[in-house]
C-alpha cells in the first residue's frame, strides 16, 4: 500500500509483508509502518498512566457531550427529526459514551443562555522546532483562545499563524491498539482485510524500562468510511482497542528534537489539555 504523500517511509522506516501462511487469505500486498505523534519519548505521559487514561476518557466524553449540545440547538432533542443528532448519538454508541452523558447534555442544550459550540484550531510554535495544532470546541470562542495563548506564553512557546502549522497534518480516524493487546501478524492481517490505510508501529527503543514499552501503542489509520469495519474486525478477533475521539491529526513528517525539548513539548501539552476547551493536543514530535 502507497505511504501517504509527505512521509519519507523509504529512508527511515519497513514495510511489513504478510506471512507466507497467510499469502493465501490475505495476498501480498503491504502496509507501511512510522512512528506515531506523542507527548514525547520514553516516559511521555500527563501524569501518570492511570491520570492520562483518565484525562483522555474524560476529553472524549467532554467533546461528545458538546457536539451533543451543538445539535440539538441547531435541530431539536429529537433524532429521529434532528439527523445531526442521530449522527452525534451514533458515534457517542460507538465510543461507549455513557448514556447519562448523553441524556444531560440534550437537557443542557435547551438551558437559556447556553450557546451551541463552534470547532476552532489553535497552532503554536513549540520547542526544538516542533509544531502543535490545539483542538477546542467551544461556547466562547474570546475565552478559549485567551485561555491558550496564556497557557502558550507562560510555557514560553509562541502562537502561530492560522495554517503556518495545520498543513504539516493529515485528519484520519484512528484505532490506538496497545502493543501487548495484540499479535502483529493478526493485527496488520486485520488491517488490511477491513481496509485500512496505515498501521503506525509505536518506535522500539531498549532504553525504555519494560513498563514504559508495555504502554505503546499501534495506531490502525482508516477512512470514516472504514471507521466500523475496523471496529467490528478487531472485536471479532478478540483484540482490546481505544477508538479515536472521531478523527485525530497525524503528522505527515514527524521529527526528532532533543531531551530538553521533549520535557518542554511534554508541560507544554499538558498545561493546554488542563483547560476545559481544549479537547486534544497534536505535534509533529516523534
Amino acid at each position: 500500500m502507497a505511504s501517504p504523500s509527505g512521509i519519507g517511509f523509504l529512508d527511515r522506516n519497513f514495510s511489513y509483508s504478510i506471512p507466507a501462511k497467510m499469502k493465501s487469505i490475505y495476498g501480498s500486498r503491504r502496509i507501511w509502518t512510522y512512528p506515531p505523534v506523542c507527548m514525547g519519548r520514553r516516559s511521555s505521559k500527563i501524569a501518570t498512566r492511570k491520570g492520562a487514561q483518565d484525562l483522555k476518557k474524560a476529553k472524549r466524553y467532554s467533546k461528545i457531550g458538546k457536539e451533543v449540545v451543538s445539535a440539538v440547538k441547531k435541530g431539536g432533542p429529537n433524532p429521529i427529526s434532528n439527523t445531526a443528532l442521530a449522527t452525534v448519538l451514533e458515534k457517542a454508541k460507538e465510543l461507549d459514551v455513557p448514556k447519562e452523558i448523553l441524556e444531560r447534555n440534550i437537557k443542557r442544550a435547551s438551558e437559556k443562555g447556553q450557546d451551541a459550540y463552534i470547532e476552532k484550531f489553535y497552532e503554536v510554535y513549540g520547542f526544538g522546532g516542533v509544531g502543535m495544532v490545539v483542538e477546542v470546541l467551544t461556547d466562547k470562542i474570546n475565552r478559549s483562545v485567551a485561555a491558550v495563548r496564556e497557557v502558550v506564553k507562560d510555557c514560553g512557546a509562541k502562537m502561530a499563524d492560522p495554517g503556518s502549522i495545520l498543513f504539516k497534518f493529515k485528519r484520519a480516524r484512528v484505532v490506538n491498539i496497545k502493543v501487548t493487546d495484540a499479535d502483529k501478524d493478526l493485527l496488520l492481517a486485520i488491517a488490511l482485510d477491513s481496509g485500512a490505510e496505515d498501521v503506525i508501529e509505536p518506535p522500539n527503543d531498549e532504553d525504555d524500562p519494560e513498563e514504559d514499552r508495555s504502554e505503546r501503542y499501534y495506531k490502525v489509520v482508516s477512512s470514516a468510511e472504514n471507521y466500523a469495519a475496523i471496529l467490528s474486525k478487531l472485536r471479532e478477533g478478540g483484540i482490546a482497542f481505544e477508538p479515536d475521539n472521531g478523527f485525530e491529526l497525524l503528522p505527515l513528517a514527524p521529527i526528532e528534537v532533543d531531551d530538553e525539548a521533549v520535557d518542554l513539548n511534554k508541560e507544554l501539552m499538558s498545561k493546554l489539555l488542563e483547560l476545559d476547551d481544549v479537547d486534544a493536543v497534536y505535534s509533529d514530535q516523534k
